[in-house]
């Protein structure tokens, strides 16, 4: 059986449990906090990272990497299309969410998410950058109602669990959601998501497990 080792704040570690949930694959999770210096952890994700999967033949790390393992090693309920520009199409779409989108916000989360600051010109970098990737992104993405065309894949695997928190951390703060400024309707496609069996799994254990954390910070204090 398939080991899923991560924490479930993690959008990537996300990303692969929705995937294993939408392809009826047999899982199960260990927690594993990120940049673990355990050598058990770094055995199988030498940076620390999670997600990382073990499988019967050994570790895997890197979501996309993982994604693409569970697509050969387990076809049915595929999540990409057979023929193989197509798929490409969708790992591309899946790359620039994450890379040119994500990536990029991901500068904002110390003070969106967590309590700390960003200088102000980080500030102005991701709102410039941004301001540029997000169109570009919106000439590969379709919404037609999935983000990559008419059926569901790994490329809403992607962007389900990351559009959101790019929306919510330019909101919080640079004053602007610049997906929303550039007409991206990522909360109406949030919830076509969210309405999946998959996907309601996976935002009920995350709350569950945010709200375990809560107790246990209140506890201490």
């Amino acid at each position: 059986m398939i080991t899923l080792c991560g924490f479930s704040l993690s959008n990537y570690y996300n990303k692969v449990k929705l995937a294993l949930l939408e392809k009826q694959i047999p899982f199960q999770e260990e927690l594993v906090m990120t940049k673990s210096a355990d050598e058990a952890v770094l055995s199988c994700s030498p940076l620390g990272k999670v997600p990382f999967i073990k499988t019967p033949q050994g570790a895997l790390c890197e979501s996309q990497v993982i994604m693409d393992y569970l697509e050969a090693a387990y076809p049915q309920q595929p999540l990409l299309p057979a023929d193989p520009f197509a798929a490409a199409k969708l790992r591309e779409l899946t790359t620039f969410i994450e890379l040119h989108l994500e990536l990029v916000a991901r500068e904002l989360y110390a003070q969106a998410f967590f309590g700390g600051t960003v200088s102000e010109s980080k500030q102005e970098w991701v709102r410039k950058t941004l301001n540029k990737n997000i169109p570009a992104f919106k000439r590969l993405a379709r919404f037609a109602p999935y983000v990559g065309g008419e059926h569901f894949s790994q490329a809403d695997c992607a962007a389900w669990v990351s559009l959101p928190l790019v929306g919510m951390a330019t909101k919080a703060v640079l004053g602007e959601d610049l997906l929303a400024t550039h007409g991206v309707d990522w909360k109406g496609y949030a919830k076509l998501i969210g309405d999946r069996p998959a996907a309601q799994q996976v935002a009920a254990d995350r709350k569950a497990d945010n709200d375990r954390q809560l107790a246990a910070v209140k506890a201490r204090g």
